[in-house]
């Protein structure tokens, strides 16, 4: 495709070149990855690229290169490169990115049903549901982009390896071509907030955006709640053309007004478009009714907790503005199977329960114990941490959440990063003291892991909380492959 195709309808300011030149190689960020026909965009500080490697894409073959306005004078090298290559400046290379990818893959989100969810908590949940209820309840062929990676129902389509939720938009794009050229019926993305922030997903033309709920996290990106808020909001401020939010959650109520008209809402106690009552929980999930239209429908799913009929109602409600019926949608709720990392489930020889979950926030931490609680006959013993180069705030409001609702707390490393992890521990430690439930430390999560399955018996619930179904741990720089379930099943001789 024409460069200039590629980014028509974005202000651009040729430096050098033409912008006839053909790119037929995609785009990319990461300079490593240019090869003879690339776009290179040089985003200002990205880790594997940047202004400063423009003379170094070119030399992989770049046939093109986007800078941003307020860019330094181009390097000697690149000004003495071949007059093949295209420069361009724009005003902003995360904006043009998204506008020229989406472009060059033939805006493929036009083609497909998109679902984009945010919040806090949730987003990986609701994105398993709608995939879930769609392929039972229609037969239909869903892709999904989030937390653990981007497939087509089993499929896993081959990328770099990265830690990112939300995809950067090259990736994106590539991504949502791939599941249009294999003709799935929608997409469902996990949208972070620093994905809405970046303009990860500018031009995926989203269909429905979900909003969960908004509690404290991140706070590392954004620095103030008002921020990270403002960053959620986004995807209701042109990006999607209906939403489906939370009406229990102050920051989901104030929606609506943004977009009039185009909102429908979901409570477990607030007034809302989509209802649940008589909510009965045991260990095996959940049963209430859903009250739409003035109709009830019986349901149930195979999750405990509150919190998990709060994102059935989510996905309901998705599913049914995108036009799907109701009542099959419902139906399909009980057939769902487990999520994978999101309360999984497995029992030891000895009778003693493990639940797996992703829970790493306080809020989320909180409702995953209490669900707990609500039907455990025996100890709870809860293994968990905090993340290195994350919101050091949280770290001990979740000791003392752990602590609270817990008979035995085991501290281990979740995903340490550059810090040190007994730096970690030691700012978990005060919020656990002050309950006074015994706990151990272990900054190896296998060993914390194997503490708490050997510290438990029959009856016992052990709550493995953090890392869900992320196949590695993030220590330093590397990923060092690791499976908190795997472990588990390891440990007990599965």
């Amino acid at each position: 495709m024409k460069l200039s195709d590629m980014l028509a309808g974005h202000d651009h300011e040729v430096l050098r070149g033409d912008t006839d030149v053909l790119v037929t190689a995609g785009t990319t960020f990461d300079v490593h990855r240019v090869t003879s026909g690339s776009l290179f965009i040089a985003v200002p500080g990205h880790r594997e690229g940047g202004p400063e490697s423009v003379a170094a894409a070119i030399a992989r073959g770049a046939v093109a290169v986007l800078v941003e306005s307020g860019a330094s004078e181009l390097p000697a090298p690149v000004r003495a490169s071949g007059p093949g290559v295209c420069l361009v400046r724009v005003p902003d290379t995360r904006k043009a990115a998204a506008i020229a990818s989406s472009h060059y893959y033939g805006e493929p989100g036009r083609r497909m049903d998109m679902v984009a969810i945010t919040g806090t908590n949730g987003k990986t949940s609701v994105s398993y549901m709608v995939e879930s209820v769609l392929r039972i309840a229609e037969g239909a062929s869903v892709g999904v982009i989030g937390t653990a990676g981007s497939r087509i129902g089993d499929e896993l389509i081959p990328m770099p390896p990265s830690v990112l939720t939300t995809p950067e938009s090259p990736d994106l794009q590539y991504l949502l071509a791939c599941m249009r050229d294999r003709e799935v019926a929608g997409v469902v993305l996990e949208a972070t907030s620093m994905a809405l922030l970046t303009h990860r997903v500018d031009r995926a033309f989203i269909d429905v955006g979900v909003f969960t709920n908004l509690t404290q996290d991140h706070l590392d990106d954004h620095g103030t709640m008002a921020n990270y808020r403002d960053a959620k909001l986004r995807l209701f401020q042109g990006l999607c053309r209906r939403a489906v939010v939370n009406a229990d959650d102050p920051v989901g109520a104030t929606i609506p007004a943004m977009m009039p008209g185009a909102v429908t809402t979901y409570a477990l106690d607030a007034e809302a478009d989509y209802r649940a009552t008589d909510i009965f929980m045991d260990a095996s999930g959940t049963r209430f009714t859903l009250r739409h239209g003035g109709r009830a429908y019986p349901a149930s799913i195979p999750v405990p907790g509150r919190y998990s009929v709060a994102n059935a109602l989510a996905t309901v409600a998705a599913c049914h503005t995108l036009g799907h019926d109701l009542a099959g949608l419902v139906a399909a709720l009980e057939r769902m199977p487990p999520i994978p990392g999101r309360f999984e489930r497995f029992e030891t020889s000895d009778k003693t329960s493990v639940i797996v979950d992703y829970a790493h926030s306080p809020d989320s931490l909180r409702n995953v114990l209490t669900t707990i609680r609500g039907f455990a006959t025996g100890r709870v013993v809860t293994v968990f941490g905090c993340g290195g180069d994350r919101d050091t705030t949280k770290r001990a409001e979740m000791g003392e959440i752990a602590g609270t609702h817990s008979d035995l707390c085991v501290l281990t490393s979740d995903n340490p990063r550059t810090e040190d992890p007994e730096a970690i521990l030691d700012q978990i430690t005060p919020g656990l003291t002050a309950t006074g439930t015994p706990f151990a430390r272990f900054a190896d999560r296998r060993l914390a892991i194997a503490y708490a399955l050997a510290s438990a018996g029959p009856d016992d619930i052990v709550l493995v909380a953090g890392k869900g179904s992320e196949p590695h741990q993030i220590v330093g720089e590397e990923l060092i492959p690791f499976s908190d379930m795997a472990t588990v099943r390891e440990l007990a001789g599965a």
